[in-house]
């Protein structure tokens, strides 16, 4: 059984920065794209990084040019670097992984940004 571990949230003052970690446990086989998606309070997830088995990355508008994905090869897993974070970065940050196996998700990271 599969499972992703996110750590690396807490809280952090606005223009701080942060690094999400992703550990995962489990077989998977032929991992096609990983990355990261978040979630606000009364909003739906969405993508904020990815990057696929050829390294090509794709990123949400709004963290363009603060964030960046890189992928653990040793774990097959995706780590998030946020820069110059915003009070609306505030979210639940949440792994992913989309392999032959299906689509895997983690429990989350809550990252708070607030002075």
């Amino acid at each position: 059984q599969v499972q992703l571990v996110e750590s690396g949230g807490g809280l952090v003052q606005p223009g701080g920065s942060l690094r999400l970690s992703c550990a995962a446990s489990g077989s998977i086989f032929s991992i096609y794209a990983m990355g990261w998606y978040r979630q606000a309070p009364g909003k739906q997830r969405e993508l904020v990084a990815q990057i696929t088995s050829g390294g090509s990355t794709n990123y949400a508008d709004s963290v363009k040019g603060r964030f960046t994905i890189s992928r653990d090869n040793s774990k097959n897993t995706p780590n998030l670097r946020m820069s110059s974070l915003k009070p609306e970065d505030t979210a639940v940050y949440y792994c992913n992984l989309v392999a032959r196996g299906g689509d895997y998700w983690g429990q989350g990271t809550q990252v708070t940004v607030s002075s």
